[in-house]
């Protein structure tokens, strides 16, 4: 079944999804939002990409178990004539659930969100997705208000730290690499580790915000598609040269020098900018742990998580580079830093993976 609704100037969204009630659940709340419309719904993958190749929408809610044609199958599918398009996964939050979702956000789905877990107590349904899945898909459809260009060329804006400060910075030598990333991030690591062709010489300490399994499928992906080996690690676990490390999905992870090693801490304490893990707490202790011997990446991402610990970063004289706008599904983590004038480089993605192993190898 193919459902084509009216058009008119708003998020306009397309629902794919077998079940009728979670159509209705769906549309009921988009229905609420004055500024957003469902402009289609499809049951299959198959009919999803014949309603958006007649009329693209701004935003696909996209489930995965469907008929005649999946949602990781349609997904492949779209991202080969729209590259753009925000899709946003909608599926469950069971371990076979986190698999997928995972195959989803690598193979580019823009953000997830979980299914309720009790999907027949309708009211209950509205709540948690009026609260949890508007606000993504507002995020992924707000245009940006400032382009990096425009940012850099504004009077009360100040050129970015590394014009002033290059010599400074290209010091230190570099004996570990932290990245900060969110929504879009699944990709962009998948990208990242896939262009390393040698395992990098220093370690790699990532916190990607994901809950408890999802960080776990994602490290085993990232170590499948590249040279780095990636894992969640344990508390007190020692940081070794070429590897990589992904805080655990619930536990804020930091790090820890004892004499002339590095250990891993791990805490489920407060949330940080509503996050556990926090890039701030990651950055945090990395800045005290290496100082001046530090580079931090700040990848696609929703909100400001990472900037207080970028601030220590540069405090201790590390170095920092932030992914560019364009390139970003979210540029809100990257341009928090870039505001607050903390990047020395400000590059898109296709960029990010040779300047990290050009600053390892050159200090």
């Amino acid at each position: 079944m193919l459902q084509q609704l009216n058009n008119h100037k708003k998020i306009r969204i397309l629902i794919v999804d077998d079940s009728a009630v979670v159509r209705r659940i769906l549309s009921t709340v988009i229905s609420d939002q004055t500024d957003m419309e469902v402009v289609g719904t499809a049951t299959n993958g198959l009919l999803g990409i014949e309603f958006i190749r007649k009329q693209v929408p701004d935003l696909v809610i996209l489930d995965i178990e469907m008929p005649v044609m999946d949602g990781i199958s349609a997904l492949k599918e779209i991202r080969k004539f729209n590259s753009h398009l925000p899709i946003i996964i909608f599926s469950s939050l069971t371990q076979k659930g986190a698999l997928v979702t995972i195959d989803a956000l690598t193979n580019g789905a823009s953000d997830y969100q979980s299914k309720p877990s009790n999907i027949s107590d309708f009211e209950s349904a509205l709540i948690e997705i009026r609260e949890n899945l508007i606000p993504k898909i507002r995020t992924l459809c707000a245009p940006n208000i400032v382009a990096t260009r425009d940012l850099l060329s504004r009077s009360d804006v100040k050129i970015p730290f590394a014009k002033h400060h290059q010599t400074t910075l290209t010091k230190g030598k570099i004996e570990a690499v932290c990245i900060g990333v969110s929504t879009g991030g699944p990709a962009a690591l998948m990208y990242m580790f896939e262009e390393w062709k040698n395992p990098l010489t220093v370690p790699v300490l990532i916190v990607q915000h994901m809950p408890p399994k999802f960080t776990e499928f994602l490290a085993k992906r990232l170590s499948d598609i590249g040279v780095i080996p990636v894992e969640e690690p344990y508390d007190g676990q020692e940081v070794l040269p070429g590897k990589a490390y992904i805080a655990p999905g619930g536990m804020h992870m930091g790090v820890n020098r004892v004499g002339k090693n590095v250990y891993i801490e791990l805490n489920d304490g407060p949330l940080e900018n509503s996050c556990r893990p926090a890039v701030d707490v990651l950055f945090r202790t990395a800045a005290n742990t290496y100082g001046p011997n530090l580079l931090a990446v700040v990848l696609t991402g929703m909100g400001s998580d990472g900037l207080k610990g970028a601030v220590e970063i540069h405090h201790h004289h590390g170095r920092i580079i932030a992914q560019d706008e364009e390139s970003s599904v979210v540029w809100g983590m990257p341009r928090a830093v870039v505001n607050a004038n903390l990047a020395e480089k400000i590059l898109p993605l296709k960029d990010i993976p040779s300047e990290i192993l050009r600053q390892v190898l050159s200090s």
